[in-house]
């Protein structure tokens, strides 16, 4: 293997290798540790555990670093916080919680409209590397306590469109980086099209069906 690859990834390498010898875990720890590997000096970014909300700090300081937070330690928490942070441009990545709008469960339909607007790049990020690592994706209009969802078809449809798009032309460069990592990861980049394809067969059965009568 690429000596540059093993200096760049040595923690990568090493848990891809105990992957391989025992059945599939899903431990946030190992999402700690990619994302170190790949962007704790780079970006001076690090992931953390949290035992609360999510949230992003910016670095407060020269030489410390900024923190994903992530809620209760959750595997999938993770994911959807680093896309956020793949998604976030260098200014937004100077502010606390990327400077981003957001109005808690219990929004109002305009406030509800917005948000799954919001939400189509970060949970199509977040489904891409759910498929990557093998774990179950699960689409969130999140507003249990407001009027529910604002359009929770069209909002499938989005996050669904927006992830094949990604696939098609290319993901946010950082988000590419974690995509392929986890594939590796994970053992799934040899059969990862059929893996999307179970994945928006589950979530999206009634256009997988149309699919199957076009083709």
């Amino acid at each position: 293997m690429d000596s540059f690859v093993r200096q760049k990834f040595p923690l990568v390498l090493n848990g891809l290798k105990s992957h391989n010898s025992r059945p599939m875990k899903h431990d946030p720890d190992d999402l700690i540790m990619l994302f170190s590997d790949l962007f704790r000096e780079d970006y001076r970014t690090v992931l953390v555990k949290g035992s609360d909300e999510p949230e992003y700090l910016p670095a407060t300081a020269s030489g410390s670093y900024a923190q994903i937070i992530f809620a209760h330690g959750y595997y999938a928490s993770a994911l959807h916080e680093i896309s956020h942070w793949c998604i976030a441009g260098e200014h937004r990545r100077t502010l606390r919680d990327f400077g981003y709008w957001y109005c808690p469960d219990g929004r109002d339909e305009a406030q509800q409209q917005a948000f799954e607007k919001a939400e189509i790049k970060p949970q199509a990020l977040e489904w891409l590397f759910s498929a990557a690592s093998g774990t179950r994706f699960h689409i969130s209009v999140d507003n249990l306590s407001g009027c529910g969802a604002w359009d929770e078809n069209a909002f499938r449809r989005n996050v669904r469109a927006q992830a094949d798009y990604y696939l098609e032309h290319g993901m946010p460069a950082r988000a590419g980086l974690f995509f392929e990592t986890l594939k590796t990861f994970y053992g799934t980049a040899a059969d990862f099209n059929e893996v999307w394809k179970k994945e928006t067969r589950r979530l999206m059965p009634d256009d997988s069906a149309t699919d199957t009568e076009v083709d």
